[in-house]
């Protein structure tokens, strides 16, 4: 978290008009205090980008890992997670793994083949 005391606010504010003056196209604000965001926000004319840096960014980014939740323990207070899809993707794994094992995958609807006529031209051929 950045910006929670006035020495650190002012510090990103200046950072953030010196990364203009240098050329930048847009900022990410990245756990920076909302009211310290917001005032970045109104200091520069390149675009804001927050991640967990409140409303006032001119736009907001997630990781899309932790937006889907794709990890049960990792958990951003930043994120808001719009679906919970670790128990899914553990099952599915399991059930590939198993599969696996138990020589029942690759099926043969997902295997490729040779053109009979070149299957039996390639036999007649190696050594």
């Amino acid at each position: 978290m950045q910006g929670r005391n006035t020495t650190s606010a002012l510090k990103l504010l200046e950072d953030a008009k010196s990364l203009e003056r240098a050329g930048v196209f847009s900022i990410v604000l990245e756990m920076v205090a909302a009211e310290v965001a917001e005032q970045i926000t109104k200091s520069v004319t390149v675009p804001t980008i927050g991640i967990g840096s409140g409303l006032s960014c001119d736009g907001q980014v997630l990781v899309l890992h932790d937006m889907l939740g794709i990890y049960q323990d990792i958990k951003p207070k930043f994120v808001k997670r719009y679906a919970d899809l670790s128990k899914s993707i553990f099952d599915a794994v399991s059930l590939y793994a198993r599969d696996v094992k138990a020589a029942t995958f690759p099926e043969d609807a997902n295997t490729f083949h040779m053109n009979p006529e070149e299957l039996e031209e390639f036999r007649s051929k190696k050594k």
